[in-house]
């Protein structure tokens, strides 16, 4: 059951806030550490948007300012599909589980930048399920579905494999090429892949499951 317009708002305000303030506060923080040691900003801002969690704490942010709007565009519309906010579900899914399982017990953050990742890698992830789960529709999702949505995390794997190759510098640890080598990096990319594949016919599960219930 989709919870009431009133409470609804609040809650997406909330949602959309957090968003986008863990995106502002590692942000700045990307490009304050850059400045103090006079490297180019423009780097900065393209090292920020090299991970994974950016982009897709980006997409939930986007899809909760669209939600909070009125008026109405081409990308208002597409952005507010169940398709697609439930590919992006499963996207901030796998970030949330990915750095919780695989990449938190690699270093200890302190102050802003331990705000920052709790924002990216637990607020948001859980609001984000919260808001698919109450305000998107359910019964529309397929599982062809989940071709299209596996090419964005194939698309940014190949990305980063070129952007490594040409800057030596890899976003996470476990796709480090000049550490690993290809084939483990292939070996952990194809275990994550299938890790995305698992949630995201747990999200069409869930969404056949309660579009039945509404029917």
């Amino acid at each position: 059951m989709l919870i009431q317009s009133a409470a609804r708002s609040r809650f997406v305000a909330v949602a959309a806030f957090l968003a986008w303030a863990g995106l502002i506060i590692q942000l700045y923080l990307i490009l304050y550490s850059r400045w103090s040691i006079e490297a180019s900003l423009l780097g900065g801002l393209m090292s920020f948007f090299s991970y994974f969690t950016v982009l897709s704490n980006t997409l939930v942010a986007t899809v909760l300012s669209f939600e909070l709007t009125a008026r109405q565009s081409a990308a208002r519309r597409w952005f507010l599909q169940p398709s697609v906010s439930s590919g992006i579900a499963v996207s901030i899914a796998v970030v949330g589980l990915g750095y919780n399982v695989l990449l938190r017990h690699l270093w200890q953050p302190e102050g802003w930048q331990r705000l920052a990742d709790e924002l990216m890698h637990v607020v948001t992830p859980l609001l984000f399920l919260g808001y698919w789960w109450w305000c998107v529709h359910k019964g529309l999702l397929r599982i062809r579905h989940i071709a299209l949505w596996a090419i964005y995390p194939l698309v940014y794997f190949a990305y980063s494999l070129v952007r490594g190759h040409e800057l030596a510098v890899y976003p996470y640890p476990f796709i480090d090429v000049d550490k690993l080598g290809y084939p483990q990096v292939f070996i952990n990319a194809l275990g994550l892949l299938v890790g995305f594949v698992l949630i995201a016919l747990l999200v069409i599960g869930v969404d056949r499951w309660r579009g039945n219930r509404r029917q």
